[in-house]
């Protein structure tokens, strides 16, 4: 099969200029203030903040559910519930109880995701089968492809989602605590799955998450958010100092509040300090050592899971 029409496209898949939103009733307090966002076509983007941070705001505004306060939104040059309507988002919820509860299969379901433009008693096309099996491969799940969704594990059910929602075969792919409840050795399958579907696909894909560990698995670039943007670079590019000021709020949670200074070993006069990365967290005067800040997006993940 030859790839989708969509996936020849150049340019961002989603550009944020000068987003800013609040909610009506909240007197302009901002979720989100000034976010300038670029994700370029065939990227694979996390976008990793704290619970309450304004990544579901973020994911809300790309699929065109809410509108910027200040600023625009575009979605492959068009407004995103225009993208939306014309299938070129998909999207995978955190968490799904009512799929698990329908008696199913796990290839009747990603059938359905093919179908979506279908009307009334429509047949499924051969085109549609051929993008449904697909998508069942590049995700794994054609090893349980006749097993009813009620019946499976955790992670075999998201990759069903994640068939399901690929199976259109949209422009851009939304992730939403894609790894939550996996183990280690899930989330390299999950990197690799995400290396078939860009590979194959070319799908802009863009991983909303708390969990570093996920951001690490299979992402290109990272846009670090808590209400604005603090960075956007390489996992590499993941400094303390970022981590720090990402989380500042959950930190604060635990410890109460605290200056944080974030500073590499190299940088460190302790010598019992041997950690590559670490930070100082000083309070009325004094000296503790806590455990870093990425420790808050590293942690089980049903721990933080909304």
């Amino acid at each position: 099969m030859t790839a989708p029409a969509h996936a020849e496209g150049k340019g961002a898949d989603i550009a944020f200029d000068g987003v800013s939103f609040w909610y009506p009733d909240t007197g302009r307090a901002r979720v989100l203030d000034g976010i300038d966002l670029r994700v370029e076509h065939g990227e694979r983007l996390g976008v990793l903040g704290p619970n309450g941070g304004g990544k579901t705001t973020l994911v809300k505004l790309i699929l065109g559910l809410l509108e910027p306060s200040e600023g625009s939104v575009r979605v492959a040059g068009m407004t995103p519930d225009r993208a939306r309507g014309r299938g070129l988002i998909g999207t995978v919820e955190q968490r799904s109880g009512a799929e698990r509860s329908f008696p199913i299969a796990v290839r009747d379901a990603v059938a359905l995701g093919a179908s979506w433009k279908l009307r009334g008693t429509a047949r499924l096309s051969s085109d549609a089968n051929a993008r449904a099996e697909r998508a069942l491969t590049l995700t794994g799940a054609a090893d349980f492809a006749d097993k009813p969704i009620g019946r499976l594990s955790g992670g075999q059910f998201q990759r069903a989602m994640i068939a399901r929602a690929l199976a259109p075969e949209p422009r851009v792919l939304l992730l939403d605590e894609p790894t939550v409840g996996i183990d280690v050795a899930g989330q390299a399958a999950f990197g690799e799955m995400l290396d078939r579907i860009q590979g194959e696909l070319g799908t802009t894909i863009v991983v909303v998450t708390h969990d570093l560990r996920a951001i690490a698995a299979g992402c290109d670039r990272v846009a670090c958010v808590s209400r604005t943007l603090h960075a956007h670079t390489a996992p590499s590019g993941l400094t303390p100092g970022v981590l720090a000021e990402v989380f500042r709020h959950e930190i604060e949670g635990v410890f109460g509040a605290l200056h944080l200074d974030a500073h590499t070993a190299a940088e460190c006069d302790d010598p019992t300090h041997a950690s590559e990365a670490h930070e100082h967290a000083h309070d009325h005067g004094c000296c503790q050592h806590s455990k870093p800040p990425g420790a808050a997006g590293t942690s089980d993940p049903d721990e933080d899971a909304p």
